[in-house]
């Protein structure tokens, strides 16, 4: 039972108080039937904004698409959005909010970047003064840690934190680490309240009811994304204007007797310009691929390769999405997967052992 489902467990901490929600498509309650703000109106609590991620309330916006302020027209409360140039709440934004309730379905990769939404609603509620509550959700790559950890210079809104690419953590779990480590502006902490999900370990297996953005549409790509991300700085498509987004990948430039399968990216929802819009790519479905619990860096040291080796294949976006520039050098001079991942075992350890504070699940 997610955090959300748990209304006796925080109602308490709504009654009779102005509430801020942050919150988009995947703010569910009673089997999905009800979005959290409709439930809580239906419950007498006194909602007074909704604070809305990247794809926006309803998550229909593209990935880095600007995400308008509005009106929700079935409650007709405002709407804020926390993506653009306005990702943290400001003080005026804040006024007559006694209690900010947070309900977001994350993925568990440090660049997706709700946790990042997360960070600056923390830290200003805790500016201003105001609890936060989190209702906490499964991370469905939960079961694993893996990847370079985030160097403080590459920080950016997809890698705001020294964790590693797959973090490990449920949303409240995560929350209850910027908090502990101290991570927000001048060693702030905010008065948190986790509202734990029930019957749950990091080895649950858990289908998402929704999808959580709209170039993840099924638990596949779910599983791939924190490895097939990579691709999204590179010369590669990631599938973005198919149906098939994170469980292909291809280039019209990728060899065809190496990447037999083809697929033509057009405009969709979620993908209005994607890259080589009405190419024929060359590349690999990985739809029926098994289950991973480690990054599979093969499929871009190999396209890498086939590819020619060449200079543009990496773009600037690849350093912020890997956190450190030694991932693109290694791959350049060669290393294979097992030679790189052996770079990452003392991060991840270091980590790890951090990170079992934190822990809310076995």
């Amino acid at each position: 039972m997610v955090g959300a489902d748990r209304f006796s467990a925080y109602s308490g901490l709504l009654k009779n108080k102005s509430v801020g929600v942050v919150a988009n498509q995947t703010s569910r309650v009673d089997n999905n039937s009800k979005h959290l703000v409709d439930f809580l109106i239906s419950e007498n609590i006194t909602l007074t904004k909704v604070f809305a991620p990247e794809h926006g309330f309803r998550g229909t916006a593209d990935a880095g698409e600007v995400v308008k302020d509005g009106v929700d027209t079935k409650t007709n409360l405002p709407i804020i959005s926390l993506y653009g140039n306005n990702k943290k709440p400001t003080p005026e934004q804040l006024k007559g909010i006694d209690v900010m309730v947070f309900d977001i379905q994350d993925v568990g990769a440090r660049f997706y970047t709700y946790i990042s939404t997360l960070h600056y609603v923390m830290e200003a509620c805790a500016e201003a003064d105001i609890p936060v509550v989190v209702l906490d959700r499964p991370n469905p790559n939960g079961h694993y840690i893996d990847g370079p950890i985030l160097e403080p210079e590459h920080t950016s809104f997809v890698g705001m934190h020294p964790v590693p690419v797959v973090h490990g953590m449920s949303i409240g779990e995560y929350a209850q680490m910027i908090n502990g480590q101290r991570w927000l502006k001048n060693g702030l902490k905010t008065d948190l309240n986790v509202i734990t999900v029930t019957n749950y370990t990091h080895n649950t297996e858990y289908s998402l009811p929704v999808k959580p953005s709209p170039n993840l549409p099924n638990d596949t790509a779910i599983n791939l994304y924190p490895s097939l991300c990579f691709f999204e700085g590179t010369i590669v498509s990631a599938g973005r204007g198919t149906d098939m987004q994170f469980q292909v990948f291809g280039a019209p430039s990728l060899p065809s007797k190496l990447y037999p399968f083809t697929f033509t990216p057009q405009a969709n929802d979620g993908a209005k310009y994607p890259k080589f819009k009405g190419e024929t790519c060359n590349g690999l479905n990985l739809q029926n691929h098994k289950k991973l619990d480690q990054l599979n860096l093969e499929w871009l040291i190999e396209a890498y390769i086939a590819y020619g080796k060449k200079k543009d294949f990496f773009n600037n976006f690849f350093t912020n999405l890997a956190g450190t520039e030694k991932l693109q050098e290694q791959i350049e001079k060669g290393y294979t997967y097992r030679e790189i991942r052996a770079t990452w075992l003392k991060g991840l350890e270091k980590y790890d052992t951090m990170r079992e504070k934190y822990l809310l699940y076995e």
